[in-house]
């Protein structure tokens, strides 16, 4: 089968913008009524520029930031995010300083791991969690356990969609939430109401993208 009634939200910059299709999804945690595809915006390198040049100012005067934890395999935007965040400018108070791009490992569980050459970076650092997007809050919450547990401290959360507006208390700053789509819906699976009125599953979704089915 092929997705159908795909839909694109513009903005001033033709390099941002959301796309993805309506449809019946199914997450490792959810069932939901959208895919949001940010295929593009994490491996064109025009456009993570565009998503780092849009949640820029939510830190650049604010936040102290050591290393960029990439979730969702954002690793092209959290790099691009850093090359802004320690530019040369009086604006930014980490101007010049050094700051890693780290993804994370995963157990068998799907709680995060770093290895002992990696943990220098989350020990006594500001981490800032960079996500694709934030629908049950599940990922994330796992990710500031993860940062807390390695001895880390949490400096924010950025994403290019989320449904949240903080999760546990931190500000969850994204560029694209709910106010772009109002009908967005996010179930448990028991509760979903597409598998209560019998509608097929179009799609299963994890962070690399979607499997039709």
């Amino acid at each position: 089968m092929s997705l159908s009634e795909k839909f694109r939200i513009e903005t001033k910059s033709p390099n941002l913008y959301l796309t993805g299709y309506k449809g019946h999804f199914v997450t490792g945690r959810s069932h939901t009524n959208y895919y949001i595809d940010i295929t593009s915006q994490k491996s064109c390198l025009s456009e993570a520029k565009a998503v780092a040049k849009a949640l820029l100012p939510n830190f650049q005067l604010t936040t102290m930031v050591d290393t960029i934890l990439c979730l969702d395999g954002s690793e092209v935007i959290g790099t691009c995010l850093a090359d802004m965040l320690t530019r040369n400018d009086f604006a930014s108070i980490n101007s010049n300083n050094k700051i890693h791009i780290l993804a994370p490992e995963y157990t068998a569980s799907n709680q995060l791991l770093f290895r002992d050459n990696i943990v220098s970076m989350i020990q006594n650092k500001q981490v800032l969690i960079l996500a694709a997007s934030v629908v049950t809050g599940h990922t994330v919450r796992s990710a500031m356990e993860a940062i807390q547990y390695y001895q880390g401290s949490v400096a924010g959360v950025a994403a290019i969609f989320g449904i949240f507006s903080e999760v546990d208390g931190m500000p969850i700053y994204s560029i694209f939430n709910p106010h772009d789509l109002p009908d967005y819906h996010s179930y448990k699976s028991i509760d979903c109401p597409m598998c209560k009125n019998g509608e097929k599953i179009d799609a299963l979704l994890n962070s690399y993208g979607c499997s039709m089915l």
